[in-house]
This record gives C-alpha cells, sequence and structure tokens, in this order.
C-alpha cells in the first residue's frame, strides 16, 4: 500500500470517486457535492486558508487502486486555543481494512506533527462545524442529511482502536410535525404571545441586511459561552444568509423581538439533500438543472433546523416554545408537505439545549462523535467543557 499527497487533477479525481465505490451497495447513502467538497480545498474560497494549511493523500494498493482517502489540516486561529496544539482530519473514507486506515491516520499524524501539532481531532472540517463534522456511529437506518456526516459502521472501530477518544457526541434529532409540543410548551407560547411586546416575524428576502444584523447580535449574545467562540462580524452574517438565499423559504426563518428589539431566531431550511439526490454529487449545469426541477416540482417532506438561538437576558422564561410552537403551527396548518423537522446537530457539551430538544418530543435521528487523538500516549485526555 502507498500514500500518496493529493498534488493534480488525476489524484483530485480519484478523491472523488472513492466513495461510489465505498457506497456502491447502500440504498440509503446520498453523496457530498464535489464541487462544494472542492471548494474547501482551495484557498480562494474557503477563508480559513487566510490562517491555515490542508493537504490529502490517497491510499493505493499494490495494483494502483485508490482504497482510501483522508484530509489533514490546520486552523492556527483555532489550534492553539487548546491545552495541546491541535489539528484536523476529516473527508476520510476507506475500505474495511484496518492496516489501510492505519496508514492514512498516520499519514495525517506526521503531517500535523511536522507543522507543530501534538493532537489530531476528527472527522472533522477545515470550516464551519455545521459541515462534514463527527463520524455516525447510530442511525445508520436513515439517508444523510445534507452536508452531514454519513459513514460505514466499521469506522468507528477503526478510530478507536488507533487510539482516538470522544471528545465530544453529536446527536442529529427529528420531530414529527403531526404531534404538538407538550402541554407546558403550549402553556408558555400562550403567556408569551399574550404579551404585546413580544413579536415574530418571517424573514423578508428583501431586507436581508436588517435581517443578517439581527441574527449577529443574538448569535453573538447567546454562543459567547461556546468553546472557542470569536463572534460573528457583519460580514459573514451577511455572507450566510446570502448563501441560503437561493433555498430559503421565507416562512421556515422566523426572528423574535421584544420592544422591537432581536432577541431569537429559528432558520430552517427544506432539507437539501431530498433535492440534491437526484444530481449525484454533481452540482454541473446538468446537476443544477436537476436540482431546479426536483426543488420546483416535489414537495419535500422534511424541514432542516439549522439553527436555533436566543439571547441569555431571555433565555429559561419559555422563549423556545415561543417560537418553535408558533413555527410548527405555521407549518401544520399552511405547509402540511411537511411531515417532520430535522434538528442539527447539537453537542453533548449543550446539555441545556438536549434537555430542551428530547422534552419537545424529538426522537434521536443520527448520533456522531468527534474524536481527539493525543500524539504523546502520557499526556492527559480532556473533554471538550460543558456549557453552562
Amino acid at each position: 500500500m502507498k500514500i500518496v499527497e493529493v498534488s493534480n487533477k488525476s489524484y483530485i479525481k480519484r478523491f472523488h470517486q472513492l466513495p461510489y465505490f465505498i457506497y456502491k451497495n447502500d440504498p440509503n447513502w446520498i453523496p457530498h457535492i464535489k464541487q462544494e467538497i472542492e471548494a474547501v480545498f482551495n484557498p480562494n474560497k474557503n477563508k480559513y486558508f487566510k490562517h491555515g494549511s490542508a493537504t490529502r493523500f490517497i491510499l493505493q494498493d499494490k495494483k494502483g487502486n485508490t482504497i482510501g482517502r483522508v484530509a489533514a489540516f490546520i486552523d492556527e486561529k483555532r489550534s492553539h486555543t487548546f491545552k495541546q496544539a491541535t489539528g484536523g482530519m476529516g473527508f476520510f473514507e476507506c475500505v474495511n481494512d484496518q492496516e489501510a486506515a492505519f496508514k492514512l491516520f498516520d499519514a495525517c499524524k506526521k503531517w500535523l506533527a511536522d507543522r507543530g501539532m501534538s493532537a489530531m481531532d476528527g472527522p472533522i472540517n477545515f470550516g464551519e462545524k455545521d459541515r462534514y463534522w463527527g463520524l455516525l456511529v447510530n442511525g445508520f437506518n436513515h439517508p444523510p442529511i445534507y452536508a452531514n456526516s454519513y459513514n460505514p459502521k466499521y469506522y468507528k472501530a477503526f478510530f478507536e482502536n488507533y487510539g482516538f477518544k470522544t471528545y465530544f457526541n453529536q446527536h442529529n434529532f427529528i420531530k414529527p410535525l403531526n404531534k404538538k409540543l407538550p402541554e407546558k410548551y403550549i402553556k408558555r407560547f400562550e403567556r408569551i404571545n399574550k404579551n404585546k411586546d413580544y413579536r415574530l416575524e418571517s424573514i423578508n428576502k428583501r431586507q436581508l441586511k436588517k435581517y443578517a444584523e439581527d441574527f449577529r447580535e443574538v448569535y453573538n449574545s447567546a454562543w459567547v459561552t461556546h468553546d472557542n467562540f470569536k463572534g460573528m462580524s457583519e460580514d459573514q452574517a451577511m455572507s450566510m444568509l446570502k448563501k441560503i438565499k437561493p433555498v430559503m423559504e421565507s416562512d421556515l426563518i422566523w426572528f423574535a423581538y421584544y420592544k422591537n428589539k432581536p432577541i431569537s431566531f429559528l432558520i430552517m431550511l427544506p432539507e437539501l439533500n431530498q433535492f440534491f439526490k437526484a444530481t449525484n454529487g454533481n452540482f454541473n449545469l446538468w446537476g443544477k438543472l436537476k436540482f431546479m426541477f426536483k426543488k420546483l416540482f416535489s414537495k419535500p417532506k422534511y424541514t432542516w433546523g439549522l439553527a436555533f438561538g436566543v439571547t441569555p437576558k431571555f433565555q429559561g422564561i419559555g422563549m423556545e416554545s415561543y417560537v418553535l410552537n408558533h413555527a410548527a403551527e405555521h407549518l401544520r396548518t399552511k405547509r402540511p408537505n411537511y411531515k417532520d423537522v430535522i434538528i442539527t446537530w447539537i453537542g453533548d457539551f449543550n446539555p441545556k439545549m438536549m434537555h430542551v430538544t428530547k422534552s419537545m418530543g424529538s426522537k434521536n435521528y443520527h448520533d456522531l462523535k468527534t474524536y481527539r487523538k493525543l500524539f504523546d500516549e502520557n499526556a492527559v485526555f480532556e473533554r471538550s467543557p460543558i456549557i453552562n
């Protein structure tokens, strides 16, 4: 077996082709869009290259067949915020051969160690946590969610036998829309709804700048206690809304206000793999036409809970009941094609949000793990800190 660094178009092609071999007998698998994966490794498209670096490897057998792939990367802003300087590895795919998997892990470890890293997290993304993050360990009977991880069952043993340990657990949930929220949440909704200082409104696509700033204000306030939180800029908030605008449906995105000040948001989209499945992982011109046809002429069953936030001052008063019950009732009455809401993903480092999600009647859909491997076997391993 031979490790090869991805350095030309031929190797890039092999990097993208391997998953079609790995998942050829898996009816649930939906490929990631190769243009989006490729953008992760393009310094002109991925802002993380401004303060980081990345490489890719493929593994070939004696006959030259590609039997594995992986990427390694360093985000210099993030890596030195831990006790051990920590890089990342991801986009791992491999045939069912532990020796092959270990060669790929070794390649990442060496590349990272040569650049001053003492640990690696994986499988993660060279970018935001909402994409390609974590290893699926439960829920293989459900199809993958757009831009979320999906993998064979046997990968778990590879990671754990190599010495990766659980840094945190991740959970995707599903909530049937035909089941109303428990009575206590409905009462909280009614109590807040009676107060005229509170109001809810759906996003207006023609006023994205306003809603980007409302989103940013809530986000920066609500996420300030999270591990390695850096804050979101105006440009980042606007970029995020512009990115989702082509698939945005106004009545799936809601903002809550108190005396006209933004205090909460709920961002949902149609679960995009319902449309992307038709493209078979290629968003070229033909793929875009297939996507648009599917989007225009099909009625999606799943809506995707992308983000929910509440400013700290209004947490604990039932704001989640106010926003989520309103959105659910709207979908039940106005958009009956939507049958389920999928919530992605909540880490076990956020027990409050885990509790709220479960108590509202959501069930586990996918369970994933983010692992960490310390290069010094004698170093003390610590899990991700809990958000209080």
